[in-house]
């Protein structure tokens, strides 16, 4: 089944309507997080395609996600969909899943 980034990318764009009146900085680090799908999926493979396109990366404890870190960047729509859009790619590349993003603030 392929991914559906147009769905995605509106879910992103969605969250910034629904944010206005909210004061937002200008400039942030981002947090997006992936689930690996499959047991056999490539950890350290991914973890390296992520830090090679400049995202610091952390495994949780739960055995399950990545959070791929990068910025400070500007907090607009395009930009942390430019971002996602690249670390997705990445992801389903390696076996793992989009869970989401959210401002390290």
């Amino acid at each position: 089944m392929s991914h559906n980034y147009a769905a995605q990318r509106r879910e992103t764009f969605d969250t910034f309507r629904q944010s206005k009146g909210v004061k937002l900085p200008e400039r942030a680090v981002i947090d997006y997080a992936f689930f690996v799908e499959e047991e056999e999926a490539d950890w350290a493979g991914f973890e390296r395609a992520l830090k090679a396109k400049g995202f610091r990366v952390k495994r949780l404890k739960d055995g399950e996600t990545v959070i791929a870190s990068i910025g400070p960047v500007a907090v607009t729509g395009e930009e942390v969909w430019h971002w996602e859009e690249l670390a997705t790619r990445i992801a389903l590349a390696f076996d793992f899943y989009p869970d989401g993003w959210e401002l390290d603030l």
